[in-house]
């Protein structure tokens, strides 16, 4: 389906027409606001500004910046499509880090964390979650957010949201004292649908990104994951939430969707986002997502692997026999990396299979004899 025109952000978007008729009569009419003037650096948005602007040569710099071309073009372009008039104040950047986030500071500084990239399944998914946070910028919730912190050492937190080790490293707190209030997530979340809804999107796929998400934490942590994890802290619950995404969205028709889109803007990132995944550490979640990939997927030999080695470093009951299934499901399939024979070899090993280690790690060295482990690989065969 062709996407729709795009309109002027600046114009008047009236809520009977893109948020939905249950959404007009609740909330009348939004009017987006125009571009932004810089601030003056003596009040409190400028000297915010001034900091972000910090932030951003920072990471710029970062070695956690992703530095692929096409990728950054693809996400810039998306978030220009949903941002309008606001398209030259927004600066777009990809962050190598395995969680599921996206932010924006008030000075149009973006991060997309790649977590979220692997997490959505289409375009249209990733435009519901970058329009939410053009939602905030367009509100400057961010703005409201810093009056309300009183101190000096809570202000200096805050802005650690927008810092790559600040909000790694404290994201429970940031998220439940310092988040934004669920009144402003809830209006981001209108925002995001009716930008999304003007420039063609599939507002339908909008609730699957945060059903998704809950479902992959549900799976260990069972019963309502807002209980136990800091994303939700600051977030309307999550039945709520994507049960309001649905009723906003339930008169639309269908849009823009792009999954072969999405998934060709990632080629070359795959391996390398799924090794981040695996190091993340939390084995329940990384298992269930690989199993939602895989069932979209079946043939994707990296997915297989990846859920193999899931199993293997976990080893839990019946996890060995389920990597080794995954492997060999792999080989048939094809195309398949060549760390799945140095898994095998490893699991095969632990069995005392000597023999057929041996041959799956000499098919490792064969297929990756350039990779850092092939030295140590060598001393088993």
């Amino acid at each position: 389906m062709k996407r729709r025109a795009l309109i002027g952000c600046a114009q008047c978007l009236a809520l009977s027409g893109l948020l939905g008729p249950a959404a007009s009569r609740a909330q009348g009419s939004w009017l987006a606001p125009p571009r932004f003037e810089r601030p003056d650096v003596a009040t409190d948005e400028g000297g915010l500004w001034a900091m972000m602007d910090r932030e951003e040569t920072r990471l710029r710099r970062s070695p956690f910046l992703v530095r692929d071309a096409a990728l950054q073009k693809y996400l810039q372009d998306m978030a220009c499509k949903l941002a309008g008039s606001h398209c030259p104040d927004v600066r777009v950047y990809p962050v190598r880090t395995p969680f599921f986030n996206a932010s924006m500071a008030p000075n149009g500084m973006m991060q997309v964390w790649t977590g979220l990239l692997l997490r959505v399944d289409n375009e249209a998914q990733l435009a519901a979650v970058i329009g939410h946070e053009i939602g905030h910028y367009m509100q400057r919730h961010t703005l409201e957010r810093l009056r309300d912190v009183k101190s000096r050492s809570a202000f200096g937190m805050f802005l650690g949201m927008f810092g790559l080790v600040g909000l790694v490293g404290q994201m429970a707190t940031l998220a439940g004292a310092f988040g934004f209030s669920r009144d402003q997530e809830r209006q981001a979340d209108q925002i995001g649908l009716a930008l999304m809804r003007q420039a063609g999107y599939d507002t339908h796929e909008a609730p699957k990104v945060w059903d998704n998400l809950r479902l992959e934490l549900a799976a260990v942590h069972g019963g309502d994951p807002s209980l136990r994890n800091p994303l939700f802290a600051s977030h309307p619950g999550s039945a709520e939430r994507g049960e309001k995404l649905r009723e906003l969205s339930a008169g639309d028709e269908a849009g823009y969707v792009g999954e072969a889109e999405h998934r060709r803007a990632l080629l070359g990132l795959q391996a390398q986002m799924l090794e981040d995944e695996l190091k993340r550490g939390q084995t329940g979640e990384t298992l269930a997502l690989l199993g939602r990939l895989i069932e979209r997927q079946p043939e994707r030999a990296d997915l297989l692997y990846s859920r193999g080695e899931a199993r293997r470093l976990r080893a839990a009951d019946g996890d060995l026999d389920q990597a080794l299934a995954d492997f060999q499901r792999a080989i048939a399939v094809g195309s398949e990396p060549a760390e799945v024979y140095r898994s095998l070899g490893y699991l095969l090993r632990s069995r005392d299979d000597a023999e057929h280690a041996r041959e799956a790690f000499g098919r490792y060295v064969e297929k990756a004899p350039a990779a850092p482990d092939v030295a140590l690989i060598k001393s088993f065969l």
